[in-house]
């Protein structure tokens, strides 16, 4: 059974996963807070990513960088002139929106990238009219989304929040490729905040102004772009695409990685991008029928990709919803901070004696998306049990187990779980609990995402084991307590 946005949000509030942030003095829109469940997940999440990612390679590094960053930075990346969104607005009432989200849900197509004469053009054409009120909508206009800041008294000069994780590495490029011995590929990856001051946040966490962003980027010799030395690995694995060519009937089409190359893709791009299909299909365990690698087109795509997929997820209410994106930047990063700092960027490469800019491949996913698709995903309300299930994978659940003495009222049994819970506690994610019902206390799990519950009983104090209920099939089994961090480990794989 489907569910709606406004299901999920409802259910992430109940159980304190996420919630409008300040909610007691009436909150901001574009603003959210996690709860104790929600944070446990969002940082499973992003463990895994790390995990992940930075296993693709040993010159792969994570980083930790401000979030306030000088003015310059953004002239050299343009932001200044180009972190623009195109603004529709009414005539009469307080309604606004982006242009280009306005249109798509009034016309079911795509808009990005048009001029703002454009977009009125087409408000003009279908006699688009405000959806609040029905008066007629101004003509189309930009604004810039960051967010500036006066540092200390004014005379700290201006700085901004950044929009976007990615320039800190960009920034950091050189010194770190001095301290880490001047090897390429160099990835630099940052799990962290960005702030973008978005016209109209919706969808809960899917828009929001302040946000997490987990981001990967990989600094490599742009003449070896076609090539990866682990290609020959992944050459036959089948990429669930959406190719332009293959827009008109929306159907994704499989395709080889080796096929993809035969479009012009190169190695270097088609590796990463099987690296990140193997991450949602078989690390975050995503439905296959619900993943895809949507291709942007030369008008979509921002003016220095020359290659930019997005990697999309099926949502309940949303359909297929950007999580991230894989994009082939070149040296437009490097370069521009490198003209504007007046810092030279080349490096050299030793075999070759050539000086080049290097070029930049960026992973980058959005962390607040990805936790929200998991919980669409995983949320089940069942019928039969009479209550919500959340289906996570155990490396991504809050709390993979939970141990209940069967009643609360005999010391030697609650003793028993107590004892059992110290002995788990150590190795996995386990709470315990003793309140209500023990079938309450089962619907509770399965509402957190529980994977296994664990009962002591009365015989358990004659036969010194528990029992084990799945939160997927409900089956029960009975084991030892001697063998029982053994066999919840054997379960965890």
């Amino acid at each position: 059974m489907t569910h709606t946005a406004n299901d999920v949000a409802s259910f992430c509030k109940k159980k304190g996963f996420i919630y409008a942030s300040s909610e007691i003095h009436g909150g901001l829109a574009g603003f959210y807070d996690y709860g104790h469940l929600g944070t446990k997940l969002k940082h499973n999440f992003e463990n895994l990513w790390r995990k992940y990612f930075l296993g693709l390679n040993d010159n792969f590094f994570e980083i930790e960088t401000a979030n306030v960053m000088p003015e310059g930075v953004f002239k050299a990346s343009g932001h200044l002139e180009n972190f623009i969104d195109p603004l529709i607005k009414c005539s009469n009432c307080e309604f606004g929106e982006r242009a280009d989200h306005f249109l798509t849900k009034k016309l079911g197509k795509r808009f990005e990238g048009l001029k703002p004469e454009e977009y009125t053009a087409l408000v003009e054409e279908h006699n688009l009219k405000c959806p609040a009120c029905n008066h007629e909508l101004l003509p189309a206009t930009i604004i810039n989304m960051m967010f500036p800041l006066s540092l200390g008294t004014g005379s700290g000069g201006k700085g901004y929040l950044r929009p976007e994780t990615a320039q800190s590495p960009y920034v950091n490029f050189k010194l770190q490729y001095e301290l880490l011995r001047k090897k390429l590929p160099l990835g630099l990856a940052i799990v962290g905040r960005a702030y973008r001051n978005e016209i109209s946040p919706r969808n809960f966490t899917l828009r929001q102004r302040e946000f997490t962003q987990a981001e990967l980027q990989i600094f490599f010799n742009p003449d070896k772009i076609k090539f990866h030395p682990d290609f020959e690995t992944v050459k036959n694995y089948k990429l669930r695409t959406l190719l332009v060519q293959d827009r008109e009937g929306e159907a994704v089409r499989e395709k080889s990685a080796s096929e993809l190359l035969q479009l012009g893709l190169p190695q270097f791009y088609v590796y990463h991008l099987v690296k990140i299909q193997q991450f949602y299909l078989d690390v975050l365990k995503i439905p296959a029928e619900k993943f895809r690698l949507y291709q942007l087109s030369d008008q979509e795509k921002a003016f220095y990709n020359l290659f930019h997929f997005d990697l999309e997820i099926e949502l309940d209410e949303h359909g297929f919803t950007e999580m991230g994106g894989l994009h082939y930047r070149t040296d437009h990063d490097l370069g521009g901070h490198q003209r504007v700092s007046k810092e030279n960027m080349e490096v050299l490469e030793e075999e070759t004696g050539k000086k080049f800019v290097p070029h930049v491949l960026e992973l980058s996913f959005g962390v607040d998306r990805n936790v929200y698709a998991l919980l669409d995903l995983g949320l089940e309300d069942n019928k039969e049990r009479g209550n919500i299930v959340l289906h996570l994978s155990n490396q991504l659940t809050p709390f993979y187990g939970a141990v209940f003495p069967l009643v609360k009222n005999k010391p030697e049994i609650t003793a028993k779980a107590e004892s059992v819970y110290r002995l788990l506690k150590e190795g996995y994610s386990i709470y315990y609990d003793e309140s209500g019902s023990v079938g309450r206390r089962y619907a509770r799990a399965d509402e957190m995402g529980v994977r296994y519950c664990i009962t002591v009983d009365f015989d358990s104090l004659v036969d010194e084991a528990v029992t084990i209920r799945d939160r997927e099939t409900t089956k029960q089994e009975r084991v030892k307590i001697s063998h029982l961090k053994a066999k919840l480990f054997e379960l965890f794989f």
